[in-house]
């Protein structure tokens, strides 16, 4: 689904605090240590806890693969002033034909400062403007207020709720579902689409 541009891993997106780039062996321990932390999880459907040794790894190759494949795009999230740094990660995942499913998880330390909508709008953005996508879901547990503001903020709309898997939660969770589509997506930006800003990784210091 995703084309080429997207599928080395010198690919990366830049906003006015974050970079969005591939994962990395070197990320491990940071996404372990995020993923660790109970009110994450909890908020999430598939990050166990506790946190089994040797997910983040799996994670990571397993967030790269999909990458190099094409099928899904998934990213960490560093600030501007040090692309070692991560504090979190998002995805867009192309599973069903013509649409992508967004998901994301911030360690509690980034939460609160409008990061995770700044990365939201990051992705879609490219997810959007690289396929040819109708539409971009999304879904959050209900207890899980934070996230729907996310959501709504950045253009997706209400649909409805309902019981969705959550393997990590041991089964069904009731959960709110939202849709952004490509004709929403667009008039949000007065018609014009958004290109994702990409750079070497190797020429950063």
């Amino acid at each position: 689904m995703f084309p080429d541009l997207a599928r080395d891993d010198v690919f990366r997106l830049e906003t006015a605090r974050l970079w969005l780039r591939w994962p990395r062996a070197a990320d491990a321990a940071a996404i372990e240590r995020y993923c660790s932390r109970r009110e994450v999880a909890e908020r999430t459907a598939r990050i166990p806890h506790p946190y089994p040794p040797g997910s983040a790894e799996r994670f990571i190759f397993a967030a790269r693969e999909g990458n190099a494949s094409g099928r899904d795009l998934t990213l960490v999230l560093t600030p501007l002033r040090d692309m070692r740094e991560v504090l979190g990660a998002i995805s867009l995942e192309g599973r069903a034909q013509g649409r992508l499913t967004l998901g994301y998880a911030l360690a509690p330390e980034a939460w609160g400062k409008g990061l995770a909508s700044e990365a939201v709008e990051a992705i879609i953005d490219s997810g959007l403007s690289l396929t040819d996508a109708v539409e971009v879901v999304a879904s959050n547990h209900v207890d899980n207020p934070a996230s729907r503001r996310v959501l709504e903020k950045t253009g997706f709309a209400f649909v409805g709720s309902g019981l969705e898997g959550a393997p990590a939660r041991g089964g069904l969770v009731p959960c709110d579902r939202f849709a952004l589509s490509r004709a929403a997506w667009s008039a949000r930006r007065g018609g014009l689409v958004a290109r994702p800003t990409v750079t070497d990784l190797h020429e950063v210091p």
